[in-house]
């Protein structure tokens, strides 16, 4: 299994809202007297995209930060475990050796 799948999972419903927020639903134009005021409601609506942006990209990266540091600490752990298990297989290898040699040494001698 990859190990970003998990990451992921935790970015996809956060990147619904991200795109939601970047494209803005720009109000229609009801006649061409008031463009000063579509534009500005197209510019207040842009900065409060980009600023909803912001929040969902701090709250995504913070939570990246999190996967990726159990990540590394899950791999850290099966790392000590692989070594106490070569460990174990090396000493039942000396072990079942060792056995063979006596069983072998009434015949031998």
């Amino acid at each position: 299994m990859a190990a970003w799948l998990p990451a992921v999972k935790i970015i996809l419903p956060y990147l619904t809202q991200i795109v939601a927020s970047a494209i803005p639903a720009f109000t229609k134009k009801a006649d061409k007297t008031g463009t000063e005021d579509i534009t500005r409601n197209q510019i207040a609506e842009l900065q409060d995209a980009v600023t909803h942006n912001a929040e969902a990209l701090k709250i995504l990266a913070t939570q990246l930060q999190q996967v990726i540091s159990n990540l590394d600490s899950g791999a850290a752990k099966i790392e000590k475990e692989i070594k106490a298990i070569k460990l174990l297989a090396i000493l039942a290898i000396a072990l079942s050796m060792v056995a063979i040699i006596l069983w072998l040494s009434p015949w031998v001698y």
